[in-house]
Formats: structure tokens, C-alpha cells, sequence
């Protein structure tokens, strides 16, 4: 995609220098270097991908500054017309932002890459890395899934705690974190595809007591319904409600439903790569969003919102497997409380359990919250190791 965006660019460079030149009497020759610059930058990345974009990220900008001093000095020599150049300099302007935002972005990775190494493995799960770092000792193994947009690192409140009393397990989904982008769409269904074969792969052994947080939830859910035999318990921590209804057929789609569905999918892939494009020259981290590739991931997890939702909507009966959930006792909106009451009624050994004072992203980012979702997660683990029944 930014490939594609260069070739563009490069197209509207090479147009101002021969329309010019044929029918104006003021050619733009001097437009024939940033053509040439882009085209070539695209090129690389289209023929050559991830390889040509890390070389790209160090190269690209500085020589994107000088060439944008370049324009400016040579531009007014050639271009006589105001108009001209009210249309002209603001497009310049852009090329020397995008060259201080992307230069930053690529420092600012690479210091954030030395100041917080990984501490556990990357494992191939199948085209990508994913990154798994468990403590601890004891079974069953819990399994913390973060909510959308976030990663392993936004769970350090809860894991050391659990670590203290059993196995714990985090990891970052694609793209997030530590872990590689994924060549396919990230919907709940891989997801949780991809988690089962991350496990296997690292050698942790189930079963296991899954705790998903916010969106986390329908991906526990996801896997529960996927891999039964493989989920002792759950903990949904202020989860997102799976998708009410019959969940949708295993039929075959008809031909036209394909076609509409590969549409949609190449739509969602196509405004994912723009945000990852727009996050490599820096804008990313305006709102909060470390890399290129978790902006990206952010993004594809929430446009594939619905499908998620359907999918853990699978899971309609956790016979009388532990199962908590924890519900925050402020800033929810209506409706939400009897959401979290009809997931507490998938299993006939649950608990439901209201944090007073606790918001949604305090569960997991406050101390105090945090432990409160740490002994939720306990209270699953030992219901599961004694076969006795969750006590509210």
C-alpha cells in the first residue's frame, strides 16, 4: 500500500514536469527529482516488501529532507506564477513533515526496541511470530488475553500475582507488542486458531483457565467453543457481550455472498494498511499507538468487530466449568449489567462479580482494580483444582 501511494506520487511529480515543459512557458524540470525518488522508493517496496521497508525507514528520510530543501531552493527560480506557488508550497511543506514524522517513528522504535527487550520466546504459529511469555508454576496454566488495542505489557498488574499461585501465561496478538503483523485478517476465528497453536508450539499443556478482558472476552469465548476439551474455566473481565441470535450456518456460501465478503475483506485489509502507512510517519504515536504494525492490528480487530462477535457466540452452554465474571461497578453503559449477568448464565458453576468503584480500563490498569481481577482469576483456578463450586 505505501508502495502504491509512492507510485502515485511520483506519477503527479512526472505529470507537473512534462505538462509544464509542453504548455507553459514556465517548465518545471527541476519536479523530475522527487519523481524519480518515489518511484523508486515504490518500486522497492512493491518488489521486495518488509525487506525493502526496514532499509527504506532509516534511508528515506533524511534524503526525503534534502531533497525537500532542494525543491525549495530550485522552485522559485523556475516558477514565476503566485498561484503556482500557493499550490505548490504546501505540498512541499507536507513532504518535510512527513520526513521529520517518519524519521522520528524510526528512531523512536528502535530505542523503544533497546529499553524494553522482550523477557520471553517469538514462535512461528504459522507465516508469523507470536510472542508468549509464561511464569510461574503449578496447573491449571491461565491464559491472560488483553482487550483491543492492547498487549501483554498492559497486564503487568495482574500476571505477577497469579505467577505467585500457578502457571501464567501472556502474549501479544499479531502485530501488537513484540509479536509479528499477520499476513490474514485477525477476526475472533484466528484469533483463537492462532493462540491454540502458539500454546502447542511453546510447549504449555492444558488445560487451561482463560482470561480475556474487554474484547479479550470474545476471544476467550472464541476459544472455549473451538478447543472444549482444552478450557478448564473462564474469567471474562468486563467483557464485550458476544453477538445475540442463532449464530450463522456452516452452509456454503452462494456465489454472490462470496463476492461480497472478499470485498469486504479487501476493503478492511486496504484501511488497515493506510493506518499502518500513516502510523510510519509518526502519527501513530499522537494517539497513543506504539508501531506501525499495532496501529494496523488495532484497527483490522476492530473493523472485524461483528465477526468476532458472532463467532464467541458459539459458545452458548460451559456446562458446569468455573466461570467468573467481573464486572466493573462504574461507567458502564445501560444495558451492559444484564450483558454480563446473561454471560454469567453459560455455565451453571459461575460467579458474577461487581468491582465497586472499578471502570472497565481500571480492572486492568489500576493496582487496586487489578488485584481485585487477580483474585477473580484465583478464585477460577482453585474451583477448577478442587471440582467444587464458585463461591460469590
Amino acid at each position: 500500500m505505501t508502495g502504491a501511494i509512492l507510485l502515485g506520487l511520483a506519477l503527479g511529480w512526472a505529470m507537473l514536469t512534462v505538462l509544464s515543459v509542453r504548455f507553459t512557458d514556465q517548465p518545471q524540470r527541476w519536479a523530475a527529482a522527487p519523481a524519480l525518488f518515489m518511484a523508486l522508493g515504490g518500486f522497492l517496496l512493491m518488489a521486495f516488501g518488509s525487506p525493502a521497508q526496514e532499509v527504506l525507514a532509516w534511508v528515506w528520510p533524511p534524503v526525503l529532507l534534502v531533497l525537500v530543501v532542494w525543491m525549495v531552493v530550485r522552485a522559485p527560480r523556475q516558477l514565476r506564477s503566485r498561484s503556482g506557488r500557493v499550490l505548490l508550497y504546501p505540498v512541499i511543506a507536507m513532504l518535510a513533515l512527513a520526513s521529520l514524522g517518519s524519521g522520528y517513528e524510526t528512531v523512536r522504535a528502535a530505542v523503544d526496541a533497546g529499553e524494553y527487550p522482550a523477557q520471553g520466546q517469538l514462535i512461528d504459529v504459522g507465516g508469523h511470530r507470536l510472542y508468549l511469555n509464561c511464569t510461574g508454576s503449578g496447573s491449571p496454566t491461565v491464559v491472560l488475553e488483553p482487550g483491543a488495542g492492547l498487549m501483554s505489557s498492559d497486564l503487568a498488574f495482574i500476571a505477577p500475582v497469579v505467577a505467585r499461585d500457578t502457571r501464567v501465561c501472556v502474549y501479544d496478538r499479531a502485530g501488537r507488542g513484540w509479536s509479528d503483523p499477520a499476513p490474514t485478517a485477525q477476526d475472533g476465528a484466528q484469533t483463537a486458531t492462532d493462540l491454540h497453536t502458539l500454546l502447542q508450539r511453546g510447549n504449555e499443556p492444558g488445560p487451561y483457565v482463560l482470561a480475556g478482558h474487554s474484547f479479550g472476552g470474545l476471544y476467550a469465548l472464541t476459544f472455549a467453543a473451538r478447543y472444549p476439551g482444552d478450557v478448564a474455566g473462564l474469567v471474562l473481565v468486563d467483557s464485550t457481550a458476544p453477538a445475540s441470535g442463532t449464530e450463522p450456518d456452516s452452509t456454503q456460501p452462494t456465489r454472490a455472498d462470496s463476492a461480497d465478503s472478499a470485498d469486504s475483506a479487501d476493503t478492511i485489509n486496504r484501511l488497515s494498511a493506510l493506518g499502518a502507512a500513516a502510523a510510519s510517519l509518526g502519527l501513530g504515536r499522537i494517539i497513543g499507538v506504539e508501531t506501525p504494525s499495532h496501529l494496523e492490528g488495532t484497527i483490522d480487530e476492530y473493523l472485524h468487530a461483528g465477526s468476532s462477535a458472532q463467532q464467541a457466540a458459539a459458545l452458548r452452554n460451559f456446562t458446569d466449568k468455573p466461570l467468573a465474571v467481573l464486572t466493573a461497578g462504574s461507567g458502564s453503559q445501560p444495558g451492559w449489567a444484564a450483558s454480563q449477568d446473561a454471560l454469567a448464565s453459560l455455565s451453571t458453576n459461575s460467579l458474577h462479580r461487581v468491582i465497586d468503584g472499578a471502570t472497565h480500563a481500571s480492572l486492568i490498569s489500576d493496582q487496586d482494580d487489578a488485584m481485585a481481577t487477580a483474585r477473580g482469576i484465583l478464585d477460577v483456578v482453585s474451583a477448577v483444582r478442587t471440582a467444587s463450586p464458585l463461591i460469590p
